[in-house]
Formats: structure tokens, C-alpha cells, sequence
């Protein structure tokens, strides 16, 4: 299976998304630092959401095969530049977290990964588990 890297901002569902690919009982926490122990690197969304800290994601990603941008359905802005994906010299995917969300948005989550030149790009639902087989998928392709 590929190894993949997560980033996004603080609360964009991240940690959640990687403890339902684990098939973990969703329980949230904090991420507080770069957790690359398996197939699954979670990252703070701090280091995407500052400049002091992007360094450092860019020096992990080169330990996963795809970076997965990660925004939530529910999100007023995306945190991450237009056409930033080209820029990585792996598969960059999209991930639309929190898309049963009351107020989400998931075509404008969508949008925005598009623009940043994500592809594929995924939709999903962590505590529903919607979406999670298709990542999983992609991954062992």
C-alpha cells in the first residue's frame, strides 16, 4: 500500500479521516506532531497554516509516494495557493473531509482542490466511513 501524507488546517478532519482508513473507533485529539508510523502520516494542521512550519512538510513528504491536500466541506477559505500541486514530484489528491457537515459545501471544497491542481480528488465522511474504501482503493492501486 502506498504511503500517504495529510495536510490541512487545524480542525479540517484530518486525524479523524485517518483513524476511520485504520478502521479505529473515531475519537478525537489533537494532532501534535508529524505522525509517519505507517501507511497514514497525520500531520498539525499548524505547520500548514504558518510559514515557519512548511519546511517541515515539504521534507516529510518525501517520506509518502501521494500528498493528500485536505479541505473540509464546511471550510470558509482554502488555506492552500492555486496550482501549488504541480510543485510536488508525487500524486497529489484532493480530499473533501466532513461532507455530511450541516453548512458543507463539498463542490466548493472540490473547487478550490481543483484549482490547486489535485487529481483525484475524494469526497468524504469520516464518521459515516463514506469515502474511505475509495482512499483506500487508490492507495493499493
Amino acid at each position: 500500500m502506498k504511503k500517504i501524507i495529510f495536510m490541512g488546517k487545524s480542525g479540517g478532519g484530518k486525524t479523524t479521516l485517518i483513524e476511520a482508513l485504520r478502521g479505529e473507533e473515531i475519537v478525537y485529539r489533537k494532532t501534535q506532531y508529524i505522525d509517519y508510523s505507517d501507511t497514514f502520516m497525520d500531520t498539525p494542521g499548524e505547520y500548514t497554516e504558518g510559514n515557519d512550519l512548511g519546511g517541515a512538510l515539504a521534507v516529510y513528504s518525501y517520506e509518502s509516494d501521494v500528498v493528500a491536500l485536505v479541505v473540509a466541506a464546511n471550510d470558509e477559505f482554502c488555506i492552500f495557493p492555486p496550482a501549488c500541486a504541480p510543485v510536488a514530484n508525487r500524486p497529489v489528491i484532493g480530499v473533501v473531509t466532513k461532507c455530511d457537515a450541516e453548512d458543507a459545501r463539498p463542490e466548493r471544497a472540490a473547487m478550490w482542490l481543483e484549482i490547486c491542481g489535485c487529481d483525484p480528488i475524494f469526497f468524504t465522511s469520516a464518521k459515516k466511513r463514506e469515502g474511505v474504501d475509495a482512499i483506500l482503493e487508490y492507495l493499493r492501486d
